[in-house]
């Protein structure tokens, strides 16, 4: 370690960094500044900004032990540092001071109240809502996922007879969430087969959870072809492209990301080449669903700094998520994606904020 002689900054307990508490302060300072400005911090920058009575080259020993343990780095172009990943993740596990304070938080529960909870929208448009809220309140990008339903009934099939042999199967779920698939049928239906059909997938299923829908296509019925007339062999058959894994009524959940442009704005993600692979991954959504995915099982606020979320296109960013509840079951996570450099003080509590109040919305929605 860099000057052995003197008294340690960072040591070692049970296999894990142990800062002194001059280190945390340092640490802390460094960490704010960077998070403002943007910009490498230098020792003058952090004696001042510390409050600590320390000469700059006590600065220059501590930054260098928490260089060596990997809480800080040296830019080649700068003597000052930057926080690395370990920095932040130590910053917002031991050293973070939570806001906002008291004005500003009664000022952002009153909105996100009138844009959420006192408006009796449907709950798609309460997920948008949710989601630009975020991204105006953070300046970073907001991304929320439409809520997964535990009990998802059918409520009605209609076919409609598109060019070829091919066929548009439209179901109604719960009343009011309308899902589209396109069906490749063996020929063409006439209007009249195709009203039929549905008619009698109607009088079987109608009313079904989509799990015992396809349970009973699987056994039940499949049992009892042979004693189908033609109708009902075409009307199953079509059922069963219809609830078949990953079609319609088990799609993959969707989300809705708004304020992308938001982070053309900070300078580490200037890089065009980046960007673009960034927007890609936006428009393409997966690896962004997936990650959400993990954040269900979460009680609260969940953190992913950079490399921490596993997705290379996140490398370089930070992702804060709560899940959200509807009748005390989670339906759906939301939260923002934005550069490691950002204000986690602020953004970790209007995204904790945001989700209760999307539920207490969608709850009295229901």
């Amino acid at each position: 370690m860099v000057g052995e002689s003197r008294e340690a900054s960072v040591t070692e307990r049970s296999g894990a960094a142990v800062l002194s508490e001059r280190a945390q302060r340092l640490l802390t300072a460094l960490v704010e500044a960077y998070i403002r400005d943007g910009q490498p911090v230098g020792s003058r920058t952090l004696t001042r900004e510390s409050g600590l009575a320390v000469s700059a080259a006590t600065v220059r020993n501590v930054m260098a032990d928490l260089e060596e343990y990997g809480f800080v780095a040296s830019p080649h172009t700068s003597a000052g540092r930057v926080p690395t990943d370990k920095g932040y993740r130590f910053f917002v596990d031991a050293l973070m001071r939570l806001g906002p304070g008291g004005e500003l938080d009664r000022e952002l529960m009153r909105t996100l109240e009138q844009r959420l909870v006192e408006r009796n929208d449907d709950p798609r448009q309460l997920v948008a809502s949710a989601s630009q809220l975020l991204s105006n309140f953070t300046s970073l990008a907001g991304v929320v996922t439409v809520p997964r339903h535990s009990h998802a009934a059918v409520t009605q099939i209609e076919f409609l007879s598109l060019s070829e042999n091919r066929v548009l199967a439209i179901l109604v779920v719960n009343g009011r969430e309308v899902q589209n698939r396109i069906l490749e049928v063996d020929r063409r239906f006439g209007a009249e087969e195709l009203r039929r059909a549905a008619g009698f997938l109607n009088e079987q299923f109608g009313g079904r959870e989509l799990s015992d829908v396809r349970a009973l296509l699987l056994s039940q019925l499949q049992e009892t072809r042979a004693s189908m007339n033609q109708l009902m062999l075409d009307a199953i058959s079509m059922a069963q492209k219809m609830f078949a894994p990953g079609t319609p009524a088990d799609a993959p959940v969707d989300v809705v990301i708004a304020g992308e442009t938001n982070l053309m704005g900070f300078a580490e993600l200037s890089n065009v080449e980046k960007l673009r692979r960034l927007f890609d991954a936006f428009n393409e959504k997966r690896d962004i669903l997936h990650l959400l995915d993990q954040c269900l099982s979460a009680d609260r606020v969940q953190i992913f700094i950079g490399q921490e979320s596993g997705y290379r296109i996140l490398d370089d960013l930070s992702v804060v998520t709560a899940p959200y509840t509807v009748n005390n079951e989670v339906v759906g996570v939301l939260g923002v994606i934005g550069p490691t450099r950002m204000a986690y003080e602020r953004v970790i509590p209007i995204v904790d904020l945001t989700a209760r109040l999307l539920g207490s919305a969608l709850n009295q929605n229901r």
